[in-house]
């Protein structure tokens, strides 16, 4: 349709290309057109449909002399096909030529005359021992069509027949080809043309073999590795490839030197070509990328969608391909291995149905081919085809030898799928095709080491969850095992396991990072992503398990008891008007209340307090990835380098290497981070714990804190001065004081300085406490001062002050049933989280040598956090595949979760204090 021709009985007068050519009809004397289109000549046998001349079919068409001078008429010239000439004209019909070989052999002329047998343009004598009657179908399995090939029904027969009577290469090779087409069917019922293939192979033993491959014979195609079962694994890891690969090396000790022999359909030889020219890979690329799929240990995926009709374009006829590996031996000699080719397509016999997906079961190949668009034409090879089959996946496997130390690998093995598409329109028609190459080794080992390490810290952790469960059950005063028990070990039990997953996967993803980056020769190769399944899991299983742990602390944090206890007394008394009576009398000077909501205030301050700056922890991790390029260390790739260029390829992300790096960037921020806390912040800015401490002393205020039933914490905040409400200058008389030691110490002892301890108080002493704590908090909180009732706020007021009383009055040992001991806690005691002793008569003070409250804090819980948060930013980052969305997220949750703990903290707070809420700020 992009050109203009004159119709039949017409020629030429002038052709500018395009449209613009002049026509004139020929004359009645002159009816014909010479092959060129411009003259017109008399035709004496007749004419064709396009109105040229036409002669037999042993003739040729002479239009011009020797000197080229049109001829008035056209003569049409037998074919000398005597002895010595053997001419017949040729396919066009413009010359005669020597006729085919088989003729002259069979008939001693150029005619294959009967009783011999035409098949295919060769002749075959009726007498020979032919093989037998192929059949020209060819089978698309996907789309369930069997169709007759032209293409078959041309040429299998003859193929057949010259492969068998004459070994002739180029007819075997055809047979072969047409063989691969077919699939490599090997049904052993069907005599298409791998069943020929198969009778010829099984009947010319005589021939020998090339370069003693037993399945390679002689003038005969390799196309089958043979069917015995078992004989993939032999073939894919018996013997080592004799080279040696690199990471870091020369570039032959780096680069797959993959070359294929390639032949035509009709069985010629075309050329030898390298892979690194893409002539693999059906996409189009830059030749950077291309050759990037052949550097070892970089796995390597493209995929796109080509139109159905690019592709009849770019392979109308199809190439074969036998791919080797080149490789140099000890004495520097070049020599090639056979890569074996596993045809996912491949059509089994009757022996390998149902037989699994197992290796064992694998039938090798070796011939393979891209487009097939010629076995799918019925009828006339010039039209377009019915069905086209299409190499729509293609994957190299590199595999690397069990135990090797040196980089050795197995032979490398290609996967090829075939997908059947029904040319309909194959303008709107498209195809996905993919090509990859992927490197892997054994992975049963690790995965029995991974399960190995599971077992032996998961059945550790149990028994740590017993001993949390056996040290809850002792603070909370409980001596029977029941139902709360079993679901108290089971959220100790998914913590611990949590950090076993945690450690395991950590341990994982760094191992991977530091020895597949660092080595130089090969000895691990990352797990495909099939493979990474196991460790995915882990991960959410970690997630999961953690997350449940976080909620649990949450939890316990909201719901402490907690009471702080004023020591300050009355200065003097003052004298007040009795309401309703009109008498005046004189009462004790009230007690400020604003020192215990200061104390309020810095309680609810610290109460999410943290060891790590969450913000400045996500925006460093990030600028290390993103920025700086830490990134591109999980890239499935032997380079370790940080930068990348855009030119290059891009090798796929490594899920465990993405987990592995992000990871060790938190660790490593969030250790500098704590460690920079600790000994520079805490010691030369303000420690905030410490100054808490400092405060509550200041302000005569002492905390009680209950965590469990019968188990919590103290700060002795008692002034050593007697009092605090005082102004200005009796205060900083006071601290100067102290500072010259001319007072008392701080400590709950005398001559001591210990004001903080974990409490183990007895049964007694909770249920007294539980009695005044159930009045305090029987409303939440006071009620507003404009409408709340006088009744209810004397009422929570008395109760106040009863259980301020009761708690000064235990701390001083005026209860003498209810007494308590202090001692210091065992060093066993301090390693398990628990204590022997129980409170059974006297409650027990331990001293704590730091500031152990802060468990109620998240200051005290700062492991859990970071894990919970690693754990949290890398389940997003490996279902998104994005750093960036998995920090925003994370920074998102963190804030969220301090926005609960800080509002429920400080409602619980009031609720337990009396402090009102209106006061914290």
């Amino acid at each position: 349709g992009s050109s203009c021709v004159c119709q039949p009985g017409y020629r030429m007068v002038s052709n500018n290309g395009g449209p613009s050519v002049t026509c004139e009809k020929c004359p009645e004397n002159m009816s014909g057109v010479t092959q060129d289109g411009w003259n017109c000549i008399t035709c004496p046998k007749g004419l064709t449909s396009e109105g040229k001349c036409k002669c037999l079919s042993n003739e040729v068409l002479v239009e011009r002399s020797m000197d080229g001078i049109l001829l008035n008429e056209a003569l049409c010239v037998r074919c000398n096909g005597s002895e010595q000439s053997f001419s017949a004209p040729d396919a066009l019909g413009n010359r005669c030529e020597r006729c085919e070989q088989t003729f002259i052999n069979v008939s001693k002329s150029c005619d294959c005359s009967s009783p011999n047998i035409l098949t295919g343009g060769l002749c075959f004598s009726a007498s020979a021992s032919l093989p037998p009657k192929g059949i020209a179908t060819v089978r698309f399995g996907q789309i369930g069509v069997t169709l007759t090939s032209a293409w078959f029904l041309k040429n299998l027969q003859a193929s057949a027949s010259a492969c068998w009577l004459y070994s002739n290469l180029t007819a075997c090779q055809a047979l072969g080809n047409m063989c691969v087409m077919n699939m490599n069917s090997l049904s052993s019922s069907s005599l298409d043309a791998c069943g020929l293939f198969q009778y010829i192979y099984a009947n010319t033993a005589r021939l020998g073999v090339v370069h003693s491959i037993a399945y390679w014979r002689h003038n005969l195609p390799w196309l089958y590795y043979g069917d015995q079962p078992g004989l993939a694994s032999q073939v894919l890891e018996t013997n080592n490839l004799p080279t040696i690969f690199s990471f870091k090396g020369k570039s032959k000790d780096v680069k797959l030197q993959f070359i294929a022999a390639s032949y035509d359909a009709a069985g010629n030889f075309l050329k030898w070509q390298s892979l690194e020219g893409g002539i693999l890979q059906l996409c189009p690329d830059t030749q950077t990328k291309l050759n990037a799929a052949y550097v070892f240990g970089t796995t390597y995926e493209q995929s796109c969608k080509i139109s159905v009709s690019k592709i009849l374009l770019d392979f109308a006829n199809p190439v074969f391909y036998d791919l080797f590996l080149e490789y140099n031996g000890d004495n520097g000699q070049q020599y090639l291995w056979a890569v074996p080719v596993l045809n996912l397509n491949l059509q089994y016999s009757e022996m390998y149905v149902n037989q699994g997906n197992s290796m064992n079961n694998w039938l090798l190949t070796r011939r393979f081919f891209l487009v097939d668009a010629l076995s799918g034409r019925e009828n006339d090879l010039g039209k377009l085809p019915r069905i086209i089959r299409i190499a729509s996946k293609i994957t190299i496997s590199i595999r690397l030898a069990s135990h090797t130390q040196k980089g050795t690998i197995y032979p490398p093995l290609v996967t090829v799928a075939y997908t059947d598409v029904l040319v309909q329109s194959p303008d709107t028609q498209s195809v996905t095709v993919s090509f990859s190459v992927s490197y892997e080794m054994n992975q049963s080992e690790a995965q029995i080491q991974t399960d190995v390490a599971l077992g032996v810290l998961g059945g550790l952790a149990v028994l740590w969850s017993l001993l949390k469960t056996a040290g809850w059950k002792r603070r909370t005063g409980s001596s029977i095992i029941d139902l709360q028990t079993v679901l108290k070990f089971l959220l100790f039990y998914a913590g611990d396991l949590a950090n076993v997953f945690f450690i395991i996967t950590v341990g994982t993803g760094i191992y991977w990072l530091v020895f597949f980056k660092a080595q130089q020769f090969i000895s691990v190769l990352l797990p495909l992503p099939s493979q990474e399944k196991a460790f995915v899991t882990y991960v959410a299983c970690a997630f999961g398990l953690k997350a449940l742990q976080f909620l649990q602390l949450l939890v316990s944090q909201l719901t402490v008891d907690i009471f702080f206890i004023d020591w300050e007394r009355p200065k003097g008394k003052v004298l007040k008007a009795v309401e309703g009576e009109g008498v005046v009398k004189s009462a004790a000077a009230p007690v400020s209340i604003w020192r215990t909501y200061f104390i309020a205030n810095e309680w609810n301050e610290i109460q999410t307090m943290r060891k790590i700056n969450p913000l400045f922890q996500v925006l460093a991790v990030l600028f290390f990835l993103e920025v700086v390029g830490f990134s591109n260390l999980a890239l499935m790739d032997s380079s370790s380098s940080l930068t990348r260029s855009s030119e290059s390829y891009t090798a796929p992300w490594s899920r465990i290497l993405r987990f592995g790096v992000s990871a060790a960037l938190w660790l490593a921020i969030a250790f500098l981070q704590i460690v920079f806390f600790a000994v520079f912040y805490e010691r030369f800015v303000e420690d905030k714990l410490s100054q808490f401490v400092d405060l509550c002393c200041v302000s005569n205020i002492s905390v009680f804190l209950l965590s469990h039933s019968c188990f919590g914490y103290y700060i002795h905040g008692r002034s050593v001065h007697g009092h605090a409400d005082t102004n200005m200058e009796e205060m900083n008389m006071n601290l100067k004081r102290e500072a010259e030691n001319l007072c008392s110490q701080r400590g709950l002892l005398p001559n001591t300085d210990g004001q903080t301890f974990q409490i183990s108080i007895s049964r007694k002493m909770r249920l007294q406490y539980d009695r005044i704590h159930e009045t305090l908090t029987r409303r939440r909180g006071p009620a507003r001062f404009l409408d709340s009732s006088a009744n209810t706020f004397e009422q929570s007021t008395r109760a106040y002050n009863t259980m301020n009383k009761f708690l000064s009055s235990f701390i001083d040992h005026v209860h003498k049933d209810m007494d308590y001991i202090v001692k210091d806690k065992l060093l066993l005691e301090r390693v398990l989280g628990m204590e022997f002793m129980e409170p059974i008569d006297k409650s027990i003070f331990y001293n704590d040598e730091g500031h152990s409250f802060s468990d109620v804090l998240y200051y005290g819980n700062e492991t859990t956090l970071l894990i919970f948060d690693i754990l949290f930013f890398s389940v997003v980052d490996l279902a998104s595949q994005s750093f960036v969305l998995a920090a925003v997220l994370t920074y998102l949750q963190q804030e969220i979760l301090r926005f609960i703990r800080n509002t429920v903290g400080q409602k619980n707070l009031t609720s337990k204090t009396l402090v009102d809420e209106r006061f914290l700020i």
